[in-house]
Parts: C-alpha cells; sequence; structure tokens
C-alpha cells in the first residue's frame, strides 16, 4: 500500500486546516486509515483512524476538534481540523493496515499552528 498525503500547512490558532490521504496498490490491506503525528524530541502518536466500516477514534487531545472521515471510493481518508492549537503543531503521518497502527506509513505533512 502507498500512502500520499496533502494538505499541511501554516495556520493561526483557532484556524482550520483539512489534511487527505490516497492510498494506492493492495487497498485491501488497508481495513484503517488514519493519522499520527510527531513533534521534535517526541514520540510519535496516534490522532485518529477511520474503519473501512467509518467507525472512528480519536485521541483525547483532539476529541470534538478533529474530525477523520473516508471515502472508500476514492480509497482517500481525510482529517478536518479545528480550532486549532499550537500544541497541534508536528508533522503528521498518514496509516494504514489491518490495525492501528498498521504497516503502511506515508511521507509527513507539515502542520505549524502559530500563537
Amino acid at each position: 500500500v502507498q500512502l500520499q498525503a496533502s494538505g499541511g500547512g501554516l495556520v493561526q490558532a483557532g484556524g482550520s486546516l483539512r489534511l487527505s490521504c490516497v492510498a494506492s496498490g493492495n487497498i485491501f490491506l488497508s481495513n484503517i486509515m488514519g493519522w499520527y503525528r510527531q513533534t521534535p524530541g517526541k514520540e510519535r502518536e496516534f490522532v485518529a483512524f477511520v474503519r473501512r466500516s467509518q467507525a472512528t477514534e480519536y485521541a483525547a487531545s483532539v476529541m470534538g476538534r478533529f474530525t477523520a472521515s473516508r471515502d472508500n471510493a476514492k480509497n482517500t481518508v481525510y482529517l478536518q481540523m479545528n480550532n486549532l492549537k499550537p500544541e497541534d503543531t508536528g508533522v503528521y503521518y498518514c496509516n494504514a493496515g489491518m490495525m492501528s497502527p498498521g504497516n503502511y506509513w506515508g511521507r509527513g505533512t507539515l502542520v505549524t499552528v502559530s500563537s
């Protein structure tokens, strides 16, 4: 499975961004598609995922602000990020597999939230 993420950028605190990630290759291996993020000096952390059934799960730190969704016809997962905070700054990685975290990772996309 190959993953191509896009949509990162610079935004002020309180603003919004939408990340997208398109999967290609052995799509049947992407039962779960989601997002992780990493900041310098920290471990990569779970953000959210969406199952093929559309069931979602979120990290406590983003619940109520981020919404993960998935278009199975387009093999694409989205992460709508609202009310962004400076602590949301990081490199966001798309992830896919049969469980979370899955075996497949995309290149990261940088999200920077200024205060």
